[in-house]
């Protein structure tokens, strides 16, 4: 199953704007080449499946097999129809064959001679992208470590590690940051008390990672046994979902900010103490909730939650 990706609701949304507005004024809006636009036009039949990128894989390789040594896989095939892939390799490099065996599987395999042997595993089929409607409606929360070349050596010494810990909202992109000296369930449940109090909408579902910091499900013992965090969104009357173990990308967003966040703001900061990490990040998350991002259709998350309350 093809997923709707971002890109491709993106790219719709350019092209619709271009037949109202024109194409140069679509390409300054979005910032954009019009050739890019006019190749999307070109594309766009009404659906949004003509978006989806194409393969790009080449329909020939320079060092393919020609087609005289695949006639003369075929021709020693047919004649040694029992004949294992090492035999048939050697009674083929005998006649003038010069190629790997591993080659010799891979284009048997191709021209149809040899069939893969089914996978036991089941292959990912990702599910279509899912739209949240309103802000609230799910917010992504993760812890990230701050990284240790950030923190002075005295800092190290005496507190260990310092921790961020990041609530978004799926709808507007909003986030919550905090500066956490724990990553644990108790750090995770008084997160919670703060995320309430700083974002301006009620919070349905709050979804996480399997840590211990959020759960148990993947404790050896204490499977049942629910942590204060779970207590405390049981207590508020929030829906507590986990993603699958192992699967990050279902957390895509915070995990994406997160890579923001080491991109642009702790790739050239040094903190001297906790208050001077906690004052920086509160910073942070202004400048964050208001810069414009593409997803959003180059509006920033605060003003993507004016656009929704006023309708």
């Amino acid at each position: 199953m093809n997923s709707i990706t971002q890109d491709i609701l993106y790219k719709q949304t350019v092209i619709k704007y271009s037949y109202r507005n024109g194409v140069t004024k679509a390409a300054i809006k979005f910032k954009m080449h019009r050739k890019t636009i006019y190749r999307w036009r070109e594309k766009y039949d009404g659906t949004i499946e003509s978006l989806k990128n194409k393969s790009r894989r080449p329909h020939s390789h320079p060092k393919q097999h020609t087609k005289e040594e695949i006639k003369l896989i075929k021709n020693y095939k047919n004649k040694n129809k029992e004949t294992g892939l090492v035999v048939l390799w050697i009674k083929l490099k005998q006649a003038g064959y010069t190629r790997g065996i591993t080659s010799l599987y891979r284009v048997m395999q191709r021209i149809g001679i040899y069939n893969k042997a089914p996978s036991k595993k089941k292959e990912y089929e990702p599910k279509p992208y899912e739209q949240m409607k309103y802000p609230g409606e799910r917010v992504q929360v993760d812890v990230k470590y701050v990284p240790r070349k950030n923190l002075t050596k005295e800092i190290i010494e005496q507190d260990g590690r310092y921790y961020q810990y990041t609530a978004i909202d799926e709808y507007t992109r909003k986030r919550v940051l905090w500066a956490s000296k724990e990553q644990s369930t108790s750090a995770s449940a008084e997160f919670i008390d703060i995320i309430i109090k700083k974002f301006p909408f009620k919070i349905e579902c709050i979804q996480t990672d399997n840590g211990f910091e959020f759960t148990n499900r993947l404790h050896t013992y204490e499977t049942n046994k629910k942590t204060m965090f779970e207590k405390k969104l049981e207590k508020l009357g929030i829906r507590h979902k986990l993603i699958k173990p192992r699967t990050p990308r279902h957390n895509g967003k915070v995990e994406r900010s997160h890579r923001k966040d080491q991109e642009r703001f702790y790739y050239n900061k040094i903190f001297c103490s906790f208050e001077d990490f906690k004052n920086r990040l509160k910073y942070w998350e202004r400048v964050y909730n208001n810069f414009p991002m593409k997803p959003l259709k180059w509006l920033s998350p605060n003003e993507k939650y004016i656009e929704y309350i006023q309708g």
